[in-house]
């Protein structure tokens, strides 16, 4: 080949190849037109419904609880959407027990030697019930211990074979921050997750240990930063009518009661058992830490108003367009319910939830949308899953990851969406829980088309991984995405996404202030929807599966499952 043909021959090589390129670079006009479909206009429609008076907070069982499903599910019809129940409705019941404490004077008394402690309800302590009686108590020895965590794969235990049964527990709320040896300004990375809290930290945890122990009571003592919220959100949180699923046994395997006080009224009982809460916290931090009884009894009898009731989750499909893909399942879920609203000497509070969560509602039904766009469904078939009571402990999705209508074992993978991006455009995107399946090299894929980058949580010691709807969907083993909005918002300086986090959290997070805000900038919303589109649409028009990492404590459970 003599010269001259050899470069045209490379020329037209690269312009071919350039050419493909550019082509690949290019969204599939049916991509982007499900794409181009989610808007902030109807964003902000259903987020201000749902969020407003007439929903008084969207609490299980409530008048607003009836708005909030016939309205998603009336979207879901207006969308052509499938009902994703098999014996065609939107809904899936689920049966709970409401709980509603009576004698909200009633105090908690912790009794030394020769003086007392008096709490009173809501300034000082909270409690609640799992237990489906009239009259729950305990009138017990109180015994700290530590954080409460029983770890064999970091060589922990808090309870050391100590006995007990029958005993009130007092413990640390968080998991033990462990400095690091080479560092004590550090955490040590190689326990308990060092900065980041592991599921051993989530009071949760801490009452499901108290119960396998045997004990009467477990009472969390809270402390803001290492909560990583308020104390108003503990009292706003478990104030008012509480709930929990319907249990054969009528909780009688619970604690009698589940029960949180202040740091500084644990200040003072720590100083009735003639200790020292600081040089306490301190001790907790050894592995030769050992139960102390505190010499101290604590005594509670609450009386509680009972009703069974059942709730909805809301659910649609789009049935997938592969003979076989259309029995495998990509799932994405929000949870509807949020604090309802209490009378206050003041007159009602509505707890309204625009973001947390008529945000998450409102994103869920935009891809349900983009979805319908598509000329051709993708090969596995899309579940849209708007769950209940959320706010009472992830309950709706508990019962439904326990009581699935479509096997956990052809559910290739669960998205959720707990609070949508209302603050602009990010630089980056955030996986919370980076690191455990192969879900996240797929949103790093999308991201990078949006010119984005993926991190990890910013705050890591607040255990987000653990607190919302995809959890109950990881503990059985199904890989599931918790993504958040970035940090790093455009035109704005660094450092400020995390100051509105903070700012949220301290003054509108389980707050009546949590409202919907007209002068909102949902092009972040927009921008993080297409790329949870992307995601979800790639898993379900895949013949592969996603599969946890080798770290992850969920892997067994989904080899378990699949085999």
């Amino acid at each position: 080949m003599n010269k001259k043909v050899l470069i045209v021959s490379l020329l037209s090589f690269l312009l071919i190849g350039s050419g493909l390129m550019l082509w690949a670079a290019e969204k599939d006009p049916a991509i982007q037109k499900a794409l181009s479909s989610i808007s902030a206009k109807d964003f902000s429609r259903i987020d201000k419904t749902l969020s407003s008076d007439e929903y008084e907070g969207r609490a299980p069982a409530s008048k607003g609880e009836t708005l909030s499903t016939q309205f998603i599910e009336g979207e879901f019809k207006k969308l052509g959407l499938k009902p994703g129940n098999t014996n065609s409705s939107y809904f899936q019941k689920v049966p709970m027990v409401g709980m509603n404490i009576e004698n909200t004077d009633a105090k908690l008394v912790f009794a030394g030697k020769d003086k007392k402690e008096e709490l009173a309800y809501g300034d000082d302590y909270m409690a609640f019930s799992e237990r489906e009686a009239p009259t729950v108590s305990f009138d017990a020895p109180l015994v700290f211990a530590g954080y409460g965590v029983v770890a064999p794969e970091y060589k922990w235990n808090d309870f050391k074979n100590v006995n007990v049964k029958g005993k009130v527990l007092l413990v640390l709320v968080n998991d033990p921050p462990i400095p690091d040896p080479k560092d004590p300004t550090k955490l040590d990375p190689h326990m308990f997750g060092g900065k980041a809290m592991t599921y051993y930290g989530r009071w949760t945890y801490k009452y499901e240990e108290a119960a396998r122990k045997g004990a009467v009571g477990c009472i969390i003592i809270h402390e803001t930063e290492p909560a990583a919220y308020p104390w108003e959100v503990v009292k706003g949180s478990w104030s008012g009518e509480q709930f929990t699923l319907v249990q054969k046994d009528k909780g009688a395997s619970k604690i009698a009661i589940e029960a949180w006080i202040t740091r500084d009224r644990a200040v003072q009982l720590f100083k009735l058992a003639g200790k020292d809460f600081d040089a306490m916290k301190k001790e907790a931090l050894s592995r030769e830490f050992k139960p102390v009884d505190l010499g101290v009894t604590a005594s509670l009898t609450l009386n509680q108003k009972l009703r069974r009731i059942e709730s909805n989750n809301v659910i649609a499909k789009i049935e997938g367009s592969d003979a076989a893909g259309k029995n495998e399942y990509v799932i994405y879920t929000a949870h509807w319910d949020h604090l309802g609203m209490r009378e206050t000497p003041q007159g009602k509070e509505i707890f309204h939830g625009a973001v947390d969560n008529a945000s998450g509602v409102a994103g869920l039904i935009q891809l349900a949308k983009a979805f319908t766009q598509l000329p051709t469904p993708p090969r596995r078939s899309v579940v849209f899953l708007s769950v209940t009571a959320e706010e009472k402990g992830l309950l709706g999705s508990q019962y439904y990851a326990t009581h699935p209508i479509y096997p956990l074992n052809k559910t290739a993978a669960v998205i959720n969406m707990d609070g949508v991006n209302v603050l602009g455009k990010t630089k980056d995107f955030t996986i919370i829980g980076y690191g455990q399946s192969s879900l996240d090299d797929l949103v790093k894929k999308f991201a990078a088309r949006q010119g984005r980058v993926v991190k990890s949580d910013p705050t890591p010691e607040h255990g987000g991984y653990y607190r919302s709807d995809h959890f109950s969907f990881a503990k059985v083993g199904v890989p599931a995405l918790d993504p958040k909005s970035g940090v790093d918002y455009v035109g704005h300086p660094a450092g400020w996404g995390l100051e509105q986090q903070k700012e949220y959290t301290a003054k509108r997070y389980h707050k009546p202030a949590d409202l919907f805000d007209p002068n909102w900038n949902l092009s972040g919303a927009v921008q993080d929807l297409q790329l949870l589109f992307e995601v979800g649409n790639d898993v379900a028009d895949s013949s592969t599966w996603p599969e946890w990492s080798a770290k992850s404590e969920f892997r067994a459970k989904r080899a378990a499952m699949m085999k």
